[in-house]
């Protein structure tokens, strides 16, 4: 059973018990997702709506790509703990021989560089849904200014987790190459994170 088809309080009970995953990786995919909801449930509170006529249009393309991104997200939650299984499996591949030792060290390192690539995933998908909730938090229903501002946050979060997860494989991957890539990739969603945060969030306390 995948975490996107089970209750939420069993997967909250999960990421509370003593097995490492899921862990942050697939919590931070989910605070993405949530982020994304709540992207299409402002567009929804403001199409059709009076005074709103003149942005509905631009709500309603919106909509169904934060539905995307939404879903998305939500698969990648499963995603980022099969790639750990993927890891922990590797480590466990017989090293008697020196043929197998190198398989193993192949394979160990295969495995981190898919799990470092599904939270750079999750962080590029939650970029997306901040540009998102910036038009949404500027042109949206008034009402729901506040829902914006958390959908921000929750973006933001979901990016600054992902790419934490992003950090710690990278530490064990001797592809130089693949690291300072990754760093470079990661180091600059961050930073655009942030600021398309902050920037948010004066719109949505301005229209409060």
């Amino acid at each position: 059973m995948t975490f996107t088809s089970q209750p939420l309080a069993t997967f909250l009970d999960q990421v509370a018990s003593v097995e490492p995953a899921p862990g942050g990786g697939s919590v931070a995919a989910l605070s993405g997702s949530l982020a994304a909801s709540l992207v299409a449930m402002v567009c929804r509170l403001t199409i059709g709506k009076k005074n709103y006529e003149s942005v509905s249009a631009e709500m309603q393309s919106i909509l169904p790509r934060a539905e995307k991104l939404q879903h998305e997200l939500a698969d990648l939650m499963q995603a980022d703990t099969d790639a750990y299984a993927r890891v922990m499996q590797a480590y466990q591949l017989p090293k008697s021989t020196e043929v197998e030792k190198t398989a193993r060290t192949n394979a160990i390192q295969d495995a981190l560089k898919h799990a470092s690539d599904v939270p750079l995933d999750v962080a590029e998908h939650c970029a997306q849904v901040l540009e998102f909730v910036r038009v949404v938090a500027a042109k949206g229903n008034k009402n729901a200014a506040s829902d914006g501002g958390v959908g921000a946050l929750m973006a933001e979060a979901g990016l600054r987790g992902a790419a934490l997860n992003v950090s710690i494989n990278l530490g064990a991957i001797t592809d130089q190459d693949f690291v300072r890539a990754h760093r470079e990739r990661v180091d600059k969603l961050v930073a655009d994170a942030k600021i398309a945060k902050d920037e948010i969030l004066k719109i949505v306390e301005s229209r409060l």
